[in-house]
């Protein structure tokens, strides 16, 4: 891996010297998100392999490039798994570009989100430098903060090389429900179930119908099932549910009625005031909204709930596709870029058109 390395730094310095940006992409099943991608290709997909899996310490290093089916498969052998559950959208995945992005699947509101998993990463900076930060066991927690950067930072930062992942064992059992709810009922009930001890991995509302996902041992499970009602969805089904919901093949997101808009929310927000239609996950904390409206009057409804919006799918990306940043933040997003890609190389661009 010594030559593919040194044709990453030659890259790297040829275009700082040249001051001419590098596109990172893996496999690019997110080429859609964020800002539109510029610059000279750097494919980082050949860059592959697990390095080490210790399934004793519940960790995973593998090299960016590294297709994601290929570590799930590998977790799946021992009983064990990605907890955030990331989104493929592909076959061509890669566990880079899951750091890179940061987006977590439905079971992010009980087990957290990508940057909570990672425990250490190696970079490669703007000055060609290889920098390693974190560890490859959970109490190793130098420099943990700085791998946890990496984590939906769109490669603006560096080119990650590879990444320390903490995996969790899977569920003993796992049993979905289906119950008739409107849209402020379902918000209620979501936020009743969160204060007490159910064993709650994933929910989603859509259509007036509450879909959630009891994940644990058998006894907590079926104690559940009997607490919240409704109707128990068979286990192929539930499968095929949670998978396109994941990987945004469900009928909502399939369904061409205007740019894809994502709101994070506190999940006591109330029900949105908008005539979009709406798809509901994370107990309430992410909203999903089709709509055509002016990104400034989305980004202020979002604002109103204490949360903020992004431009996810469609519309115009060239007006900037997340939320605007308050000064102070977008100061040290710049501290942060220059320290690490003083020549702007890197993705420029794709998070914030100025950085």
């Amino acid at each position: 891996m010594d030559d593919m390395l040194n044709t990453f730094r030659e890259r790297v310095l040829r275009a700082a010297q040249e001051k001419a940006p590098l596109r990172i992409r893996g496999g690019g099943s997110k080429d859609w998100y964020g800002n539109l991608p510029q610059g000279e290709l750097l494919e980082t997909a050949d860059h592959q392999g697990i390095v080490s899996y210790e399934p004793t310490e519940l960790v995973i290093t593998a090299r960016c490039g590294t297709p994601l089916r290929d570590i799930e498969s590998a977790l799946a052998g021992q009983g064990q798994m990605l907890a955030f559950e990331p989104p493929h959208f592909n076959m061509d995945a890669t566990i880079g570009g899951v750091v890179a992005s940061g987006l977590a699947g439905p079971r992010r509101q009980a087990a957290g989100a990508v940057r909570d998993f990672v425990l250490g990463t190696t970079l490669m900076d703007g000055r060609g430098e290889v920098l390693r930060f974190g560890g490859q066991v959970m109490k190793n927690v130098a420099g943990y903060d700085v791998s946890r950067l990496q984590a939906g930072s769109l490669g603006m930062l560096g080119l990650i090389l590879d990444v320390s992942l903490k995996v969790l064992p899977r569920p003993q059992l796992e049993t979905t429900l289906h119950l008739e709810l409107d849209q402020e009922e379902a918000l209620q009930r979501m936020n009743v179930w969160a204060g007490q001890p159910l064993p709650l991995s994933a929910s989603a509302w859509h259509a007036n119908v509450l879909t959630v996902r009891l994940s644990g041992a058998q006894a907590a499970v079926n104690a559940a099932v009997r607490r919240i009602g409704g109707d128990v969805l068979a286990a192929d089904a539930a499968d095929t549910f949670w998978r396109d919901l994941r990987d945004q093949r469900h009928a909502f997101f399939t369904h061409d009625a205007g740019p894809l808009w994502r709101l994070s929310v506190p999940t006591v927000a109330p029900a949105l005031a908008h005539q979009g239609a709406q798809l509901i996950e994370w107990g309430g904390g992410q909203r999903w909204l089709r709509s055509g409206d002016a990104p400034e009057s989305l980004r202020a409804l979002a604002a109103r709930h204490g949360g903020h919006a992004t431009l996810y799918r469609g519309g115009a990306r060239e007006q900037g596709v997340f939320h605007p940043l308050a000064p102070a933040i977008h100061t040290i997003h710049r501290n942060l870029k220059n320290a690490f890609d003083p020549a702007g190389v890197f993705n420029p661009g794709r998070m914030y058109q100025d950085l």
